[in-house]
């Protein structure tokens, strides 16, 4: 708690004691009350008790150890790719993925009361900032980088420099303090970024009956020639749409890639189990992440 700015800290202890109180409710968030995480939890379920953590891993520990039921953790977005490290954070937190969701990103340019500019300096989360790159070097304003976008601007009010601003969600203005020069300060309008929420049992895929389903995984190929090729064809050969494939190193000799799948579809449907065993043929290691209702259609 005391790595937040001081004027974070009391919302902060406010929701941590509503949420301490009824863990059943608890899902715990990355960042300071009012940041995008903040807002994907109550969008969600608007009857949770918002859980704010500091980092991803003590939101993923929050859940561990039960004191939040649930986490809602950003993983990616459309303008900046990649947000959080779950390639990593998520196979070793032992959570199963068991929903998404979607917000959009549109943040203000805020400073202290009565503050007109120039602005330095502008602090952020390194994805708000990435969002937003265009409009700060348009206005020679240097990109500060922050844990997150909501305590950034606490961390504003906190310095109590006239010169320095921040880039967060409007409702970190209201509730640090802080006047809004200008909204809507992302590069494009479309801005959006996806949310996994993950919990400690997988859910039954029986149970997304009549539902679009979505499932992810991570895989290691054997390190022979064409097994990606190999490995990747039953879900071409079953019909089975994979819309999202990523790779990232296992270590630090750079021999082993591990890949990072999103498919359409769920363990128990033919095609799905046809392609999943295909590529556990040519695999040294298969993870199934969760299987979860889709939220969004993939085109």
């Amino acid at each position: 708690m005391h790595s937040y700015p001081a004027p974070a800290l009391i919302q902060v202890k406010t929701l941590t004691e509503v949420a301490e109180s009824d863990p059943r409710r608890a899902m715990a968030f990355q960042g300071a009350p009012g940041c995008n995480s903040h807002r994907a939890a109550l969008d969600f379920d608007p009857t949770c008790a918002p859980l704010p953590c500091f980092s991803f891993e003590d939101a993923l520990d929050a859940v561990k150890e039960g004191r939040a039921d649930r986490a809602i953790i950003p993983i990616e977005n459309s303008q900046h790719g990649r947000v959080a490290d779950m390639h990593f954070l998520l196979p070793e937190s032992g959570l199963s993925i068991v929903g998404e969701h979607f917000i959009g990103i549109h943040p203000s340019l805020m400073a202290l009361p009565g503050a007109k500019g120039p602005f330095t300096a502008a602090w952020s989360h390194p994805q708000a900032l990435g969002q937003s790159r265009h409009y700060l070097r348009q206005r020679g304003i240097t990109p500060m980088s922050y844990a997150d976008t909501a305590g950034a601007a606490a961390y504003v009010k906190e310095m109590n420099d006239p010169e320095a601003a921040a880039i967060a969600p409007p409702l970190a203005a209201e509730l640090y303090g802080l006047d809004i020069i200008e909204n809507n300060v992302e590069d494009a309008p479309d801005n959006t970024t996806r949310f996994v929420v993950l919990a400690r049992a997988p859910l039954d895929p029986a149970s997304l009956k009549g539902q679009v389903a979505m499932t992810t995984m991570i895989f290691e190929v054997r390190n022979i020639p064409a097994a990606l090729y190999k490995a990747l064809g039953g879900f071409a050969t079953n019909g089975v749409n994979m819309t999202k494939l990523e790779s990232y190193q296992k270590g630090a000799s750079f021999s082993a890639t591990m890949f990072y799948a999103d498919i359409v579809g769920a363990p128990g449907e033919t095609g799905v189990d046809h392609a999943l065993e295909e590529l556990a043929f040519h695999c040294k290691e298969l993870r199934i992440l969760g299987t979860y209702a889709q939220a969004r259609e993939r085109g």
